[in-house]
């Protein structure tokens, strides 16, 4: 094993450089990861454009354990050179939202309560190793791990945790099942995935985009959605209206991230005794709210984000059945010199057209 580590650290506002690390001594409880790729999300993008403490990047991370003590392997059940996609929570495994299977909302993993989780500590907190933009990672003792398929291609299995949000949001918090009309604003990576999810618990699926997102919206098609629906030159209300009959969508959910009237045209497409999902900040009140519409229809509405253990799992066991032609969704693959432009891409400001922008350390 190398003595020294490669990493991309976020130094400054929109600024990352190569830097050497030593390889951490590890206690009977951690682990080395060797990282074989990294997906690019929006919270990467958002750390990288603000001018902050300098830390490693990354936390769509998939790769091989390369070292790994005695009650590591026992407890997570995995030994050195097995392929492992992990999650970016570090849970304290002891409070409330821990032992009731919601470590997701564990305060010890909240970076804004001075929590850790991957990809967002500083490397001045040792050994500094705490995101995938590098070569290997540090494993905390509380590290939650899956195993990832010998035979998926590395670029579909970077998208293990937004497919695992997509799983989340849709089977367990939307309840999708066969039969149900399930309406999506935002084709980008995450609107795709829980597209995909929705597909895969036999629902009817309309993706709801701008001219800006028309490539994504084609995309989305290409992978099985039923409908698409842009926005900029249809009437979303009669559109919804002549797909479903009259009956209007059973489960809508609005991760756009800019602006607020995804979720107020939410209320108005979701059926009688319906449900709107949001899962995205939008940072700004709704200044056209209307709650009436949600006691006249009775809806229910509910804030989503994360994922579960449970829907970790669903993810890892979708990709490898390798139903649909996930590695569409990747648009950009970079080297890990140029994680610096795979943060510009993803952000809209690098190369054209970013979905699933990845990086291979």
């Amino acid at each position: 094993m190398a003595r020294k580590v490669i990493a991309a650290v976020a130094v400054g506002e929109k600024q990352t450089e190569l830097q050497e690390f030593e390889m951490p001594q590890l206690s009977p409880e951690e682990a080395i990861l060797r990282v074989e790729i990294v997906g690019v999300c929006g919270t990467d993008v958002s750390y990288y454009s603000k001018n902050q403490e300098p830390r490693i990047l990354g936390h769509h991370v998939v790769g091989y354990i390369e070292k790994i003590g005695d009650v590591a392997s026992k407890k997570w059940g995995f030994i050195e050179g097995d392929r492992v996609a992990m999650e970016e929570y570090i849970p304290c495994g002891q409070c409330e939202a821990c032992r009731t299977g919601v470590y997701r909302s564990c305060i010890f993993t909240d970076p804004r309560s001075g929590g850790i989780r991957y990809g967002t500590i500083p490397i001045s907190l040792k050994p500094s190793l705490w995101g995938g933009f590098s070569q290997y990672m540090f494993l905390h003792p509380n590290t939650v791990l899956h195993k990832m398929a010998q035979h998926v291609p590395a670029v579909e299995a970077a998208l293990t945790l937004p497919l695992a949000n997509g799983f989340e949001w849709m089977s367990i918090e939307g309840g999708v099942k066969p039969g149900k009309v399930v309406a999506i604003h935002g084709p980008g990576q995450q609107g795709l995935a829980c597209g995909l999810a929705a597909k895969a618990a036999g629902a009817e699926v309309i993706m709801i985009g701008r001219s800006s997102s028309i490539r994504r919206l084609e995309l989305a098609r290409e992978l099985g959605m039923d409908y698409t629906i842009n926005i900029s030159n249809e009437d979303l209300l009669s559109r919804v209206n002549d797909i479903t009959g009259g009956r209007m969508v059973d489960i809508v959910l609005d991760v756009t991230s800019g602006g607020t009237a995804p979720v107020t045209s939410s209320l108005e497409i979701a059926k009688k005794g319906g449900t709107v999902l949001l899962g995205a900040y939008k940072y700004e009140t709704i200044p056209e709210f209307n709650s009436d519409l949600i006691i006249k229809n009775t809806l229910t509405v509910k804030g989503v984000r994360g994922h579960s253990y449970q829907s970790v799992k669903m993810a890892t066991e979708f990709i490898a059945s390798r139903q649909f032609p996930l590695s569409k969704l990747n648009s950009h693959n970079y080297r890990l010199d140029q994680v610096d432009l795979a943060l510009k891409t993803a952000g809209g400001e690098g190369e054209p057209s970013p979905l699933l922008v990845t990086v291979t350390p």
